[in-house]
């Protein structure tokens, strides 16, 4: 079955780090881009992040110079890793691939970033 499933959401401080990560099935992996969004209750879904094949990055300005995605092809993993986190980074995250032009999304994994 074709599936993401995030992992590594806590509870954390202000100020402090995490690292999500998003285990993909290799037809999802292969595709070029897989990204991370966010979401907290009554927002809509907020873009975090995204990760080419060759390994180019884009982020949102929210969070540009405070998160970093990378992949690992062997293992057909992508993580986020998150630094001086902020109350407004709390949310689930979520991991989003495709299958051709088709969306597929992840359970998700919530963060909170509170003291």
């Amino acid at each position: 079955q074709e599936r993401l499933v995030e992992s590594g959401g806590a509870l954390v401080q202000p100020g402090g780090s995490l690292r999500l990560s998003c285990s993909a099935s290799a037809r999802i992996f292969s595709n070029k881009v897989m990204a991370w969004y966010r979401q907290t209750p009554g927002k809509e879904r907020e873009f975090v992040g995204k990760i080419t094949a060759g390994g180019a990055t884009e982020y949102s300005d929210s969070v540009k110079g405070r998160f970093s995605i990378s992949r690992d092809i062997r293992r057909n993993m992508m993580y986020l890793q998150m630094s001086s986190l902020k109350p407004d980074d709390t949310g689930v995250y979520y991991c989003n691939g495709f299958i051709g032009t088709a969306a597929v999304w992840g359970q998700g994994t919530q963060v909170t970033v509170s003291s």
